[in-house]
Protein backbone atom coordinates (compact mmCIF):
# COMPACT_ATOMS: atom_id res chain seq x y z
CA UNK A 1 0.00 0.00 0.00
CA UNK A 2 1.20 3.52 -1.18
CA UNK A 3 -0.04 6.51 -0.03
CA UNK A 4 0.70 9.91 0.59
CA UNK A 5 -1.08 10.36 4.12
CA UNK A 6 1.07 11.14 6.77
CA UNK A 7 -0.20 10.46 10.41
CA UNK A 8 -0.39 13.91 12.19
CA UNK A 9 -1.73 14.91 15.06
CA UNK A 10 -5.38 13.42 14.74
CA UNK A 11 -3.95 9.79 13.12
CA UNK A 12 -1.60 9.58 16.26
CA UNK A 13 -5.03 10.46 18.66
CA UNK A 14 -7.16 8.00 16.43
CA UNK A 15 -3.75 5.67 16.75
CA UNK A 16 -4.16 5.48 20.08
CA UNK A 17 -7.64 4.84 20.29
CA UNK A 18 -7.61 1.46 17.44
CA UNK A 19 -5.22 0.19 20.12
CA UNK A 20 -7.39 0.84 22.75
CA UNK A 21 -10.10 -0.59 21.21
CA UNK A 22 -8.02 -3.35 20.25
CA UNK A 23 -6.58 -3.86 23.71
CA UNK A 24 -10.19 -4.38 25.10
CA UNK A 25 -11.08 -6.57 22.20
CA UNK A 26 -8.50 -8.70 22.73
CA UNK A 27 -8.39 -9.05 26.62
CA UNK A 28 -10.08 -12.27 27.24
CA UNK A 29 -7.89 -13.81 24.78
CA UNK A 30 -4.73 -12.17 25.67
CA UNK A 31 -5.66 -13.58 29.52
CA UNK A 32 -5.95 -17.11 28.04
CA UNK A 33 -2.82 -17.19 26.24
CA UNK A 34 -0.97 -15.88 29.50
CA UNK A 35 -2.47 -18.40 31.57
CA UNK A 36 -1.20 -20.86 29.78
CA UNK A 37 2.35 -19.20 29.52
CA UNK A 38 2.50 -16.97 32.10
CA UNK A 39 0.82 -14.78 35.09
CA UNK A 40 -2.48 -14.78 33.46
CA UNK A 41 -2.44 -11.20 34.14
CA UNK A 42 -1.76 -9.91 30.83
CA UNK A 43 -4.82 -9.00 29.27
CA UNK A 44 -6.34 -7.08 32.23
CA UNK A 45 -2.80 -5.09 32.48
CA UNK A 46 -2.98 -4.19 28.85
CA UNK A 47 -7.12 -3.19 28.84
CA UNK A 48 -6.55 -1.09 32.06
CA UNK A 49 -3.23 0.52 30.56
CA UNK A 50 -6.02 1.29 27.30
CA UNK A 51 -8.98 2.38 29.49
CA UNK A 52 -6.54 4.84 31.13
CA UNK A 53 -5.07 5.74 27.65
CA UNK A 54 -8.43 6.39 26.53
CA UNK A 55 -9.55 8.72 29.98
CA UNK A 56 -6.22 10.80 29.25
CA UNK A 57 -7.36 11.01 25.40
CA UNK A 58 -10.62 12.16 26.39
CA UNK A 59 -9.38 15.04 28.73
CA UNK A 60 -6.92 16.18 26.03
CA UNK A 61 -8.41 15.98 23.02
CA UNK A 62 -5.97 15.93 19.88
CA UNK A 63 -4.13 18.82 18.54
CA UNK A 64 -2.86 19.20 15.02
CA UNK A 65 -0.10 21.41 16.91
CA UNK A 66 1.13 18.58 19.06
CA UNK A 67 1.00 15.06 17.91
CA UNK A 68 3.45 13.58 19.88
CA UNK A 69 0.62 14.07 22.89
CA UNK A 70 -1.69 10.98 22.01
CA UNK A 71 1.47 9.14 22.10
CA UNK A 72 2.81 10.87 25.75
CA UNK A 73 -1.38 10.43 27.19
CA UNK A 74 -0.74 6.53 26.02
CA UNK A 75 2.76 6.88 27.93
CA UNK A 76 1.25 8.29 30.95
CA UNK A 77 -1.32 5.41 31.46
CA UNK A 78 0.91 2.86 30.94
CA UNK A 79 3.91 3.70 33.22
CA UNK A 80 1.77 5.35 35.95
CA UNK A 81 -1.21 3.36 36.04
CA UNK A 82 -0.36 -0.29 35.43
CA UNK A 83 1.22 -3.06 37.15
CA UNK A 84 2.70 -5.97 36.58
CA UNK A 85 5.75 -6.08 33.52
CA UNK A 86 4.05 -5.41 30.26
CA UNK A 87 2.63 -2.42 31.20
CA UNK A 88 5.56 -0.58 32.11
CA UNK A 89 7.48 -1.87 28.98
CA UNK A 90 4.63 -0.50 27.06
CA UNK A 91 4.66 2.50 28.62
CA UNK A 92 8.49 3.06 27.70
CA UNK A 93 7.79 2.37 23.56
CA UNK A 94 4.71 5.04 23.80
CA UNK A 95 7.76 7.51 25.64
CA UNK A 96 9.92 7.26 23.13
CA UNK A 97 7.96 7.28 20.47
CA UNK A 98 6.52 10.73 21.80
CA UNK A 99 9.89 12.11 21.99
CA UNK A 100 10.94 10.96 18.32
CA UNK A 101 7.77 12.53 16.90
CA UNK A 102 8.22 15.49 19.16
CA UNK A 103 11.76 16.18 18.33
CA UNK A 104 10.35 15.72 14.78
CA UNK A 105 6.94 18.25 14.97
CA UNK A 106 5.56 14.97 12.92
CA UNK A 107 5.00 11.57 13.00
CA UNK A 108 6.75 10.86 10.01
CA UNK A 109 8.68 7.63 8.92
CA UNK A 110 12.21 8.10 10.42
CA UNK A 111 10.94 10.01 13.61
CA UNK A 112 8.25 6.35 13.87
CA UNK A 113 11.72 4.65 13.08
CA UNK A 114 13.76 6.22 15.71
CA UNK A 115 10.97 5.99 18.43
CA UNK A 116 10.48 1.95 18.05
CA UNK A 117 14.32 1.75 17.96
CA UNK A 118 14.70 3.92 21.33
CA UNK A 119 11.29 2.11 22.58
CA UNK A 120 13.20 -1.60 21.63
CA UNK A 121 16.28 -0.49 23.38
CA UNK A 122 14.78 1.00 26.63
CA UNK A 123 12.55 -2.13 26.91
CA UNK A 124 15.81 -4.23 26.70
CA UNK A 125 17.93 -2.02 28.90
CA UNK A 126 14.84 -2.72 31.56
CA UNK A 127 13.75 -6.32 31.09
CA UNK A 128 16.63 -7.44 29.88
CA UNK A 129 15.34 -9.62 26.86
CA UNK A 130 17.53 -10.49 23.98
CA UNK A 131 15.62 -11.71 20.35
CA UNK A 132 14.86 -15.60 20.98
CA UNK A 133 13.41 -15.36 24.41
CA UNK A 134 9.80 -15.60 23.74
CA UNK A 135 8.93 -12.37 24.64
CA UNK A 136 7.51 -9.11 23.46
CA UNK A 137 11.27 -7.84 21.71
CA UNK A 138 10.49 -11.01 19.53
CA UNK A 139 7.82 -9.09 17.70
CA UNK A 140 8.92 -5.08 18.33
CA UNK A 141 12.50 -5.80 17.06
CA UNK A 142 11.29 -6.77 13.40
CA UNK A 143 8.56 -4.19 13.69
CA UNK A 144 11.28 -1.39 14.45
CA UNK A 145 14.13 -3.18 11.85
CA UNK A 146 11.05 -2.90 9.19
CA UNK A 147 10.80 0.75 9.96
CA UNK A 148 14.68 1.20 10.34
CA UNK A 149 15.30 -0.01 6.60
CA UNK A 150 12.52 1.75 5.16
CA UNK A 151 13.95 4.75 2.81
CA UNK A 152 13.03 8.10 4.77
CA UNK A 153 10.73 9.39 2.17
CA UNK A 154 8.55 6.23 2.71
CA UNK A 155 5.11 7.12 3.45
CA UNK A 156 4.17 6.07 7.19
CA UNK A 157 1.48 4.27 5.77
CA UNK A 158 3.59 2.25 3.89
CA UNK A 159 6.55 1.78 6.56
CA UNK A 160 3.57 0.82 9.77
CA UNK A 161 2.38 -1.28 7.09
CA UNK A 162 5.48 -2.89 6.61
CA UNK A 163 6.22 -2.93 10.94
CA UNK A 164 2.73 -4.60 11.02
CA UNK A 165 3.46 -7.64 9.18
CA UNK A 166 6.89 -7.87 10.36
CA UNK A 167 5.46 -7.50 14.03
CA UNK A 168 2.78 -10.26 13.06
CA UNK A 169 5.43 -12.47 11.83
CA UNK A 170 7.27 -11.96 15.23
CA UNK A 171 4.30 -12.96 16.66
CA UNK A 172 4.10 -16.53 15.37
CA UNK A 173 7.49 -16.68 15.91
CA UNK A 174 7.42 -16.72 19.28
CA UNK A 175 5.19 -19.86 19.60
CA UNK A 176 7.55 -21.45 18.02
CA UNK A 177 10.51 -20.87 20.58
CA UNK A 178 11.23 -22.00 23.92
CA UNK A 179 10.70 -19.54 26.87
CA UNK A 180 14.33 -18.29 28.30
CA UNK A 181 12.67 -15.54 30.60
CA UNK A 182 10.03 -15.34 33.42
CA UNK A 183 7.38 -18.01 34.12
CA UNK A 184 7.24 -19.42 30.81
CA UNK A 185 10.99 -20.27 31.16
CA UNK A 186 10.26 -22.96 33.68
CA UNK A 187 7.59 -24.55 31.83
CA UNK A 188 9.78 -25.93 28.94
CA UNK A 189 8.27 -27.23 25.96
CA UNK A 190 4.96 -26.81 27.57
CA UNK A 191 4.92 -23.07 26.15
CA UNK A 192 6.01 -24.05 22.75
CA UNK A 193 2.95 -23.75 20.15
CA UNK A 194 1.83 -21.04 22.56
CA UNK A 195 2.40 -17.19 21.09
CA UNK A 196 3.72 -15.01 23.41
CA UNK A 197 1.28 -12.11 24.97
CA UNK A 198 3.25 -9.40 25.05
CA UNK A 199 4.28 -9.89 21.43
CA UNK A 200 0.45 -10.22 20.46
CA UNK A 201 0.30 -6.96 22.26
CA UNK A 202 2.99 -5.35 19.97
CA UNK A 203 1.41 -6.85 17.23
CA UNK A 204 -2.01 -5.45 17.77
CA UNK A 205 -0.58 -1.89 18.40
CA UNK A 206 1.20 -1.94 14.65
CA UNK A 207 -2.22 -3.33 13.54
CA UNK A 208 -3.85 -0.34 14.93
CA UNK A 209 -1.65 2.20 13.57
CA UNK A 210 -2.04 0.32 9.60
CA UNK A 211 -5.66 0.28 10.39
CA UNK A 212 -5.60 4.22 11.04
CA UNK A 213 -3.57 5.10 8.00
CA UNK A 214 -5.82 3.15 6.00
CA UNK A 215 -8.87 4.44 7.06
CA UNK A 216 -7.60 7.94 6.83
CA UNK A 217 -6.41 7.30 2.83
CA UNK A 218 -10.07 5.81 1.99
CA UNK A 219 -11.67 9.07 3.30
CA UNK A 220 -9.43 11.07 1.40
CA UNK A 221 -9.76 8.96 -2.29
Amino acid sequence: MTTSTSPDAFSTDAWMRRFVQSARTAKDRLTSLDQEVGDGDFGVNLSTGALSTLRHLDANPASGSDPAAPLQAAATAFLDEVGGTSGPLFGLLFQALAVAVADAEAATTPALAAGAAEGLAAIRRVGDAAPGDKTLVDALGPAAQALRTAPADTPPAEALARAADAAWAGVSETARLRARMGRSSYLGERAEGVPDPGAVGIGLLFASARAVVEDLSTRLD
